[in-house]
């Protein structure tokens, strides 16, 4: 009944590769098929759109039932972390997505022994995760359309980041196009105040909205002035590394030498899983090129 329901929402988005005539005929007679290339394209609304186990807010944002009990960051640059049984044929993705995290920043990603506080990545129908740290088991959803970028875009959130689209300062370089966007979705447009690291807006952020929550298939935000890449989930931006580092206050030698003796640390502790997550890394380009799935 919810594809149906979908299906009676949605036109064929467009994509970057636009599909043969036969199949694009296809697909617009073809609910089923519009739902799958929606799904396909758009990872992190799923958990909003399809399931009713969390209450979840702009599309991929889990909130939690004791908001008191979130904090913006980590206590720590070193995050623990376990991947579900049913997620180990993504754990290449997944170690990619904390590897192109880490690479520039001061945070890290041990593989969890005893801590009590640790990411759970665990498998879902989309991308979603809490914002901030939250204490003890802390999940982070994975669905099987959730590519390398998807991934690292939901690490971002449950650091403490959210998406960029809601900046008090966006509409300087967005205009949102509330019209296209489905009914009942307007909130996850809605500006909220939040510290901006005293960096400027970034229309190219890997957190940044593309065409999501689109009731038509027709834009849901468009930038005032020209960009390529709105809504690109293939590598974090300059601005999304210095957010990484402001907020954890990689600058500080502490959070510099934590994370050098945890990253040799989970060298040692993984057997070999850190040699992986090299090969997985230099093979990113390859698993996520061309699969700029959200753009706008």
């Amino acid at each position: 009944m919810l594809l149906l329901v979908l299906a009676a929402l949605l036109v064929v988005p467009h994509v970057a590769c636009s599909p043969l005539r036969g199949e694009r005929e296809a697909a617009q007679k073809d609910p089923l098929i519009k739902v799958q290339r929606y799904m396909k394209s758009n990872p992190e609304t799923l958990e909003e759109l399809m399931t009713e186990k969390h209450a979840v807010l702009e599309g991929d944002m889990v909130l939690s039932s004791d908001r008191n009990a979130v904090r913006t960051s980590w206590p720590t640059t070193a995050i623990p972390y376990t991947i579900s049984p049913e997620l180990v044929g993504r754990t290449a993705d997944i170690l990619s997505a904390m590897a192109m995290v880490s690479e520039h920043t001061c945070v890290s990603f041990p593989k969890r022994s005893s801590e009590s506080s640790y990411l759970h990545f665990i498998i879902s129908r989309g991308c979603a995760s809490f914002v901030g740290f939250g204490g003890g088991e802390q999940p982070l959803f994975i669905g099987p359309e959730c590519i390398v970028g998807n991934i690292v875009h939901e690490i971002l959130h449950a650091l403490g980041f959210h998406h960029e689209h809601t900046r008090m300062d966006r509409d300087v370089y967005i205009k949102v196009l509330f019209n296209n966007i489905m009914e009942g979705r307007e909130k996850n447009f809605h500006k909220v105040p939040g510290t901006t690291f005293d960096l400027g807006y970034d229309v190219n952020s890997i957190l940044h909205y593309g065409r999501f929550f689109s009731a038509n298939g027709d834009r849901t935000i468009v930038p005032n002035e020209y960009v390529q890449n709105m809504g690109q989930r293939v590598k974090m931006t300059e601005g999304d590394i210095q957010k990484v580092r402001r907020l954890y206050n990689c600058e500080s030698p502490k959070a510099e030498e934590e994370s050098v003796v945890m990253k040799e640390t989970m060298d040692d502790a993984t057997n070999g899983t850190s040699s992986d997550q090299s090969s997985s890394l230099q093979q990113l380009n390859s698993t996520t090129r061309g699969q700029n799935i959200t753009s706008y």
